[in-house]
């Protein structure tokens, strides 16, 4: 992105730099550039306060020659960069240069844009085809229309850009042309406008269309009639603007701002010197990412910086769960685990998910886990806990948190009731069950010898 160097509230005589156009001799690209600044001379807004948005094709190279900000990005993704950019700072003045063929690509950009009504401005550069790849034919081209592509004529219905929007809660729809005197008006119209604004433009592609089609301007403007299109403004509502409005939500008085970052402040102290790699590896609906937020809470309630990574099929409910946290007095710049100091190993999915990490352990980590897998091949000491021995009956789903809560006591990088307080805060609902797990992993460690852990 370029950020303009002028002062903040300073107005131009022209919005225009220096540099010529590159575009083919009668292509529509400078008529509508050229109706452009005239709408910017009109406005006189800040040229800081203008941000202009393209993609690929020829109308992506349109953003350079403006004395404003500019953005330049994938093609077809021009309007949710400008979605981005709106939502970050709704003072700006967002204007989005696109083609035919970015809306092609882009289309979903452009749907959601409009139904949510951000408050940016969209010109769509509608020539019929791709002008920069070699006039191949795009969403807008119409029946029958000779491209790169359909040779024989296309077999297309055209989109009618303006009626999806338009269904879709664009607050400010225009048709026209690259010919109409009063586009610079209906621009300058579509930017004051608080909502989304789009404006699909017709023109000219010199190099392509126009020579595979014998097409002028006076077809251009039979082709209206022939597809029943009108031209003008088309629709123009009282929507409010998602960017204000989403802006409003977020100062309204709640128990803190719902939308930035809530801090957690430590009520317990660690004595942990160093960093600490625990994965967790069940199987998927056993609450293994449960047990590991309730640990990852009670961490950051100790005063320790906490990252954790989930890793679950996207049938969430069967197949493997494995947690990675990491533990560490000071800010962690890298959230990865190449080999864990602790792995709790839970069920056969989640054996089968980290055996490459089993391998990796040596004989300082730790390994901790139940009956069935207490022969897993390891250089890593084992803490075998049988979960009868616990005092409560042991499911499915609490398993995770049991074996969890035995290995942070052993562990003892916090009090429990750390981990007894994040219970309480973020499972709520469920807190009663379970604190009698977290309370029950006391009676199953004493149940066994613990090896000596360094940390």
């Amino acid at each position: 992105m370029t950020v303009s160097t002028l002062a903040p509230l300073q107005t131009l005589d022209s919005y225009r730099n220096e540099r010529e156009y590159p575009f083919c001799p009668g292509c529509g690209h400078t008529f509508i550039l050229n109706h452009l600044e005239a709408a910017l001379e009109q406005l006189q807004l800040p040229p800081t306060q203008v941000v202009l948005v393209s993609d690929i094709g020829c109308v992506g190279l349109s953003d350079q020659y403006f004395r404003t900000n500019a953005f330049h990005g994938l093609h077809g993704r021009s309007v949710a960069y400008a979605t981005g950019i709106k939502l970050a700072n709704p003072d700006l003045h967002v204007i989005v240069l696109m083609g035919d063929g970015g809306v092609g690509i882009g289309g979903t950009h452009l749907i959601s844009a409009a139904r949510r009504n951000i408050g940016i401005t969209v010109l769509v550069f509608n020539n019929f085809n791709f002008g920069m790849t070699g006039g191949e034919h795009s969403v807008t081209t119409p029946p029958g229309a000779i491209t790169a592509t359909t040779r024989t004529g296309n077999l297309e219905r055209p989109l009618d850009v303006c009626a999806t929007v338009a269904v879709n809660g664009a607050g400010y729809v225009y048709r026209g042309t690259s010919f109409d005197k009063d586009l610079p008006d209906r621009i300058v119209e579509a930017v004051r406008y608080d909502g989304f604004a789009l404006l699909d433009i017709w023109e000219l592609c010199t190099a392509y269309f126009v020579v595979n089609n014998d097409f002028g301007r006076k077809e251009l403007l039979g082709m209206l009639d022939v597809l029943g299109m009108e031209t003008g403004v088309l629709q123009k509502l009282d929507r409010p603007e998602y960017a204000r409005k989403l802006q409003d939500v977020r100062k309204r008085p709640t128990d803190g701002d719902s939308m930035s970052i809530r801090t957690i402040e430590p009520l317990y102290s660690s004595p942990l010197s160093r960093k600490l790699h625990v994965v967790l590896a069940g199987s998927a609906g056993a609450k293994v990412r449960s047990a590991a937020k309730a640990a990852g809470y009670a961490g950051v309630l100790s005063g320790l910086w906490v990252t954790q990574k989930d890793d679950y099929p996207s049938t969430v409910k069967s197949g493997h769960s494995v947690s990675e946290l990491i533990f560490s007095p000071a800010e962690i710049l890298y959230s990865g685990i190449a080999k864990p100091d602790v792995l709790v190993l839970i069920s056969k999915e989640g054996l089968d998910q980290v055996r490459h990490l089993l391998a990796e352990m040596t004989a300082d980590d730790l390994l901790v886990t139940i009956p069935e897998f207490s022969d897993v091949p390891t250089k890593a000491r084992k803490l075998v806990l049988d979960p009868r021995n616990s005092g409560i009956r042991v499911t499915r789903t609490n398993l995770s948190l049991l074996l969890t809560a035995t290995t942070l006591r052993a562990l003892k990088i916090f009090p429990p009731a750390a981990l007894e307080e994040a219970i309480r805060r973020f499972q709520a609902r469920f807190a009663e069950e379970n604190l009698k797990v977290v309370q029950a992993a006391a009676t199953l460690l004493a149940s066994v010898d613990v090896p000596s852990i360094t940390l």
